[in-house]
């Protein structure tokens, strides 16, 4: 047994039970490390960080701080002072648009992303361009999901304010050439957002050398908690942004009639923090440093092109984005022909095979590809050739199944 595959024996609900999971696009599992790591926060030293001046609350803030530092370190060694702690990347991509967006277009601007965004890094720039009038402009992929130079050169202009885009699809898998396209965007002056979620766990991310002026992830997605999300941003601009939330725990003081704020990075963070899950987080980061982002992807893609050579073998199965597996960053998105998405999660389901099933929170991109729906089977490090080729078996049972014989 291969060191990777050792890493498995850490996550007791995969050996716990029969099940394969394949929806680690939309939250990945934890590793005992990690659930212990919040257990002997809320053990030791569950105290409200920040404001006590007895041990076990300056105990929680020197936890929570810590957790900032390794996360800081972690995305390319930035200053803990341009790490801030949301729930979510929706919540770091809505905290941009609302404390720098409404603050920085105006009427006439245009604010550029792609038709393959997820819905958390789209709706909140249609919320800005319908309150200053702007103008929202799409990015649009080739037939691999691949954003051409042409493409973002045509679109990118002296009118554009901001760049919003996804470092890789959750629906394609492809990785967007962010660096590529921060670089033009900013010789013509925007600020480039980048959402994170789904590029953070399964590739080294620095980003000064992507050039992203603002750059969100979850930790849910990356074996972290819930509950806990990261706002990179540059602090510059940061320092001439207004608070998102209002509240405890954000000011400096407060009168009667007005308040200053807390400098950075707390002036982001209204009310009791969630010292557990930035733990828990930072324990996460540790995990995958000693994982290593190289075996990682390794292990992804050896995983990725067994199940889409499986997958071209049977005759009724699209796949969507490019047909090279190191191109998928472990998201196989298909459909079945004459077969909805939810019944080929169903039946899965009945097999104990765990897959996403809609629109994955990217319906303007089913309407690009003409597919109303797709199922999604994603992969993470500590998934097995075994259970790809279970996956298969049962995917090839699933038109059987529902009546169209062998």
């Amino acid at each position: 047994m291969g060191k990777i595959e050792e890493y498995r024996k850490d996550f007791d609900i995969l050996n716990n039970s029969d099940y394969i999971y394949f929806d680690n696009a939309a939250t990945s599992q934890r590793p005992n490390q990690v659930i212990e790591a919040i257990a002997d926060f809320y053990r030791t030293s569950n105290a409200n960080p920040l404001r006590g001046l007895y041990d076990w609350s300056m105990a929680a803030t020197e936890k929570y701080e810590d957790a900032r530092r390794v996360v800081a370190d972690f995305i390319g060694g930035v200053k803990p002072e341009e790490i801030i702690f949301t729930r979510n990347t929706s919540e770091s991509l809505n905290l941009v648009a609302y404390s720098y967006g409404l603050d920085n277009v105006s009427e006439g601007d245009e604010i550029v992303i792609s038709v393959m965004e997820h819905h958390s890094n789209m709706l909140p720039w249609q919320m800005v361009c319908k309150k200053k009038n702007a103008k929202l402009v799409y990015l649009e992929p080739d037939e691999e999901g691949v954003i051409t130079k042409e493409e973002y050169e045509s679109k990118i202009t002296d009118k554009t304010k901001i760049l919003a885009i996804g470092h890789v699809s959750n629906v394609m898998g492809v990785t967007n050439p962010v660096k590529e396209m921060a670089a033009y965007a900013k010789s013509k002056g925007a600020v480039v957002v980048v959402d994170g979620a789904q590029s953070t766990p399964h590739m080294k991310v620095d980003v000064k050398e992507l050039g992203a002026d603002f750059f969100a992830f979850s930790g849910h997605k990356m074996l972290g908690p819930m509950g806990i999300g990261v706002l990179y941003g540059r602090e510059e601009l940061l320092e001439k942004m207004s608070p998102f939330l209002m509240g405890g725990e954000m000011i400096e003081y407060v009168t009667r009639t007005d308040a200053t704020y807390a400098e950075l990075p707390h002036k982001f963070e209204a009310g009791t923090v969630n010292a557990s899950g930035a733990v828990g987080l930072a324990e996460a980061i540790r995990y995958l440093q000693k994982v290593g982002f190289e075996a990682i992807e390794a292990q992804e893609q050896k995983l990725t092109a067994l199940l889409m050579e499986g997958m071209s073998k049977l005759p009724y199965i699209k796949i969507y984005g490019s047909k090279d597996p190191k191109k998928h960053c472990g998201i196989v998105t298909f459909t079945i022909e004459g077969v909805h998405p939810h019944d080929i999660s169903s039946v899965l389901n009945d097999d104990r095979v765990c897959i996403r099933a809609g629109h994955h929170c990217a319906q303007p991109l089913m309407q690009f590809i003409g597919a109303g729906s797709t199922a999604r089977a994603s992969l993470y490090f500590y998934n097995t050739e075994e259970e790809v080729r279970v996956f298969l078996d049962k995917l090839a049972n699933v038109r059987e199944v529902m009546g169209y014989g062998a």
